[in-house]
């Protein structure tokens, strides 16, 4: 009789269900252990509602930003836009009701997928029971929300369990005006004045977009500057539109305690300040998903930060254990957790794999414009962990941005100054997210800048400025320019 393979999956987030599908595919026989529904957190309460959210309020912005100088004219007797009333206006129960419909739809896609793959999929909470057997196998006990426990043998397990919202002791969500970003879809109504504590990737994301609807926005940051750990010229062409859209950005204030009364909320800050709003939405970090799992018991190492150590294979300190995703604390983003999975997968089970490359790893945030990063940072450059030259050209020179009146952003690429390898990049535009994959490319290839300034772009396209950015290095490169 042939032996198979047991894979037991614990949480079904994009590292879970990912690493499901790769199993499955290479003959195990694989079981996924999930308490909320498959895709997790990134597909039911993060990545994919804030996205759609986003998208609603993407329209809405560009439509009252450049409608009139596009030459678009609204008939009805809606006032001019520079006046009190809106062009445009938002149902926000309508939005949400959607939010929480394409979310479902979509984990029950991934559900379809990973069951039609031949795993099987168990409802409940995971956790490992002990040290390796001598066989080399794992005990993994099932918890169901009723109580009866089910327990799995496995000779690989892979914790997926993901992170929630940090919370602060003196301003612990009420579900109703102190919300968290998983909340924030069971509101109906548009929050007249929403403050938004955190100006870190969500916080930015949401005080945007709430912004772009409708809501009177403040922004609470206890750092000099919005999305502090980005690029400091992307984050100042956000901060700068944030503000000329009216939105109040308070740098360099930590907020301490935030509390309800009556229909309004009173934020307090460090420094003794009070700000008011009609609602608060707590966006201060994300807490890892290791708690009550068994682990240190199974020998696998945890971080005092409650995050899982892992290798770039995605192993763990114990044997036939891997990790993958936001409760390993790598890198918050689904594509990464994703590719966690898939590599724990293609490793315990003999196949070929390529170890995590972190310096190749693109990443998006959904702002308005959006700001899309690969490889090397200015960072990075500027503590001279690499030696690379840099190029940074605004949109503004861009025909087809001068077509779409778009004003704010920029296209910068880091190449090596000997061979012109690009090692890295940072765009600033709408639909940046699509934009920074050619530059993508380029760094996972080592391509040169030479090699992008010679392929052929659309004219007139906003990818235009990728090619006129590795021109311009091409050509400093090749004067002799540092």
């Amino acid at each position: 009789m042939e032996y198979v393979t047991r894979i037991v999956i614990i949480g079904g987030g994009p590292g879970g269900y990912e690493a499901a599908l790769v199993a499955a595919q290479l003959g195990a026989e694989v079981t996924v252990v999930d308490c909320d529904g498959l895709g997790g957190a990134s597909v039911l309460t993060d990545c994919v509602p804030s996205k759609t959210l986003i998208a609603t309020a993407e329209v809405m912005t560009t439509f009252d930003s450049s409608y009139e100088e596009l030459g678009i004219i609204v008939e009805d007797d809606t006032p001019h836009i520079d006046q009190a009333a809106r062009v445009v206006g938002v149902d926000l129960g309508k939005v949400n009701r959607r939010v929480k419909r394409l979310a479902l739809a979509q984990s029950h896609d991934i559900t379809a997928s990973v069951t039609r793959a031949g795993a099987r999929v168990v409802r409940g909470r995971g956790r490992l029971e002990g040290l390796q057997a001598m066989d080399g196998s794992r005990k993994v006990v099932v918890t169901a929300a009723d109580g009866t426990e089910e327990t799995l043998t496995a000779d690989a397990v892979l914790i997926a369990t993901g992170a929630h919202p940090r919370e602060i002791p003196d301003a612990l969500p009420d579900g109703e005006r102190i919300l968290n970003w998983t909340q924030v879809y069971d509101l109906d109504e548009l929050p007249e004045e929403l403050i938004v504590v955190g100006s870190g990737v969500t916080g930015a994301e949401f005080a945007g977009a709430y912004q772009a609807l409708g809501s009177k926005v403040t922004l609470v940051s206890s750092r000099d500057r919005v999305l502090p750990g980005e690029d400091p010229d992307a984050a100042a062409v956000l901060e700068d539109v944030f503000r000329r859209r009216g939105m109040n950005v308070m740098a360099r204030s930590r907020a301490a305690s935030a509390k309800r009364v009556g229909d309004r909320v009173e934020v307090t800050l460090s420094d003794g300040r009070v700000i008011t709003g009609t609602h608060c939405l707590m966006a201060v970090g994300a807490i890892p998903n290791s708690s009550g799992m068994g682990l240190e018991e199974a020998g696998v190492r945890v971080k005092d930060s409650g995050h899982i150590w892992t290798d770039k294979v995605s192993r763990t300190s114990a044997p036939g254990v891997y990790a993958a995703g936001d409760v390993t604390g790598i890198f918050a983003l689904a594509s990464v957790a994703a590719m966690q999975g898939r590599i724990a997968m293609y490793h315990f089970l003999g196949d070929a794999v390529t170890p995590l490359n972190l310096k190749t790893v693109s990443a998006n945030i959904f702002t308005d414009p959006e700001i899309a990063t690969v490889g090397y940072s200015q960072a990075d450059v500027d503590e001279g962990k690499i030696d690379a030259r840099v190029v940074k050209l605004p949109l503004l020179r861009n025909p087809r941005a001068k077509m779409q009146g778009i004003r704010d952003g920029f296209v910068k690429i880091f190449c090596r100054p000997g061979t012109g390898i690009v090692v890295g990049g940072v765009v600033v535009s709408p639909r940046a997210s699509e934009l920074i994959h050619p530059i993508s490319l380029a760094v996972d290839n080592n391509l040169t800048v030479e090699q992008i300034a010679n392929a052929f772009t659309v004219y007139p396209s906003l990818s235009g400025s990728i090619a006129e950015v590795a021109r311009q290095l091409h050509t400093r490169k090749t004067a002799g320019e540092a």
